[in-house]
C-alpha cells in the first residue's frame, strides 16, 4: 500500500528557500544570472514536488492511520512537507557553499559577457570547465549513494507503519470479539432462570 504512494508527497504548504532567491526577483529582458536560475530551478522543482502529491493522496496511502487519527494525520504531513522543503534547500545551499557555487557561477557569467566581445577560440577555457565537470559527477555520485540510503530507510519506515497498520487492526478485532462476549455473557446473565 505505501510503495504505491511513494510519489504522492506534498501539498501547498510554505516553501524554506534562501532570502532573494524567489522567481520574482528574475526580470526578463535581461541576462539572467545562474544563481538566480539555480535558485529558481529549485523553486519550480519544490513546487512541482509539493503538486504532485496532496494531502489528499497523503490520506489515501494511509487510509487506516487516518481514519483513526485524523488530526495526528495532519500533523505528520504538515510536519513531513516542512522538513523535506527545509532539507532540500539545505542540502542545495550546502552544495552551493561546499562547491562555492555562487562564485563560480558569477564567474562564468562574467565569462560569458567578457567572452562575447572576444575573438578568441573558446576551447581555451576546455581545462577549465573539464574540471567542474569532474568535481561535479563527484558529488552526484555521492549525492546518489546518500539518496539511496535515505529511500532505503524511507521504505523501512513504510514496513514500520504497515506493521504498526497491522498490529492495530489485530488488537481492534480482539477487542471487538472481546465486547461480542461481554454482550452475550452479560445477556446470558440477565436471562430468567
Amino acid at each position: 500500500m505505501a510503495e504505491a504512494c511513494s510519489a504522492n508527497l506534498g501539498r501547498g504548504s510554505e516553501k524554506r528557500r534562501p532570502e532573494g532567491s524567489s522567481p520574482e526577483s528574475v526580470t526578463t529582458g535581461t541576462t539572467i544570472s545562474r544563481v538566480k536560475l539555480l535558485d529558481t530551478m529549485v523553486d519550480t522543482f519544490l513546487q512541482k514536488l509539493v503538486a504532485a502529491g496532496s494531502y489528499q493522496r497523503f490520506t489515501d496511502c494511509y487510509k487506516r492511520f487516518y481514519q483513526l487519527q485524523p488530526e495526528m494525520t495532519q500533523r505528520i504531513y504538515d510536519k513531513f512537507i516542512t522538513q523535506l522543503q527545509t532539507s532540500i534547500w539545505e542540502e542545495i545551499s550546502e552544495i552551493k557553499e561546499e562547491g562555492n557555487l555562487e562564485a563560480v557561477l558569477n564567474t562564468l557569467d562574467k565569462i560569458v559577457e567578457e567572452g562575447k566581445d572576444r575573438k578568441e577560440p573558446a576551447w581555451a577555457m576546455a581545462p577549465y570547465f573539464l574540471q567542474q565537470r569532474d568535481t561535479l559527477q563527484h558529488r552526484v555520485q555521492k549525492q546518489e549513494a546518500e539518496n539511496r540510503q535515505l529511500a532505503d530507510a524511507v521504505l523501512a519506515g513504510r514496513r514500520q507503519v504497515e506493521e504498526l497498520q497491522l498490529q492495530v487492526q489485530a488488537q481492534q478485532q480482539a477487542w471487538q470479539a472481546l465486547h461480542r462476549e461481554q454482550r452475550e455473557l452479560v445477556a446470558v446473565l440477565r436471562e430468567p432462570e
